[in-house]
């Protein structure tokens, strides 16, 4: 699971164990509660920042009370290492924050 250009299968991706997550279509996707817009704010600053470090970039999107994430590699059509990679990353800040996923 570490060539960056390869499509993960969906056995793969389970192996993977990313708590919180679930495949929707070609991406990745979780949702977090922050339970307060300040708190959102500063867990779509980290990822934005771990995002650029990584060169790979989700889609974010930040509301009152929770902040939804999507992942996906849109040069191979799909999840790769790259996506799980950001995503152990992203639920790291998360516990960090005392953010929880929705489940």
């Amino acid at each position: 699971m570490t060539d960056p250009q390869r499509k993960l299968s969906t056995a793969e991706l389970a192996e993977a164990g990313l708590s919180g997550w679930s495949l929707t279509g070609d991406a990745l996707t979780a949702t977090f509660r922050t339970r307060k817009f300040s708190t959102g704010l500063e867990f779509v600053n980290r990822i934005g920042a771990s995002a650029e470090e990584a060169n790979h970039h989700p889609d974010l999107t930040l509301t009152y009370p929770e902040v939804s994430v999507t992942l996906s590699s849109h040069d191979v059509g799909g999840v790769t290492s790259r996506d799980v990679d950001l995503a152990r990353t992203i639920s790291g800040h998360a516990s960090d924050l005392g953010v929880a996923a929705a489940e």
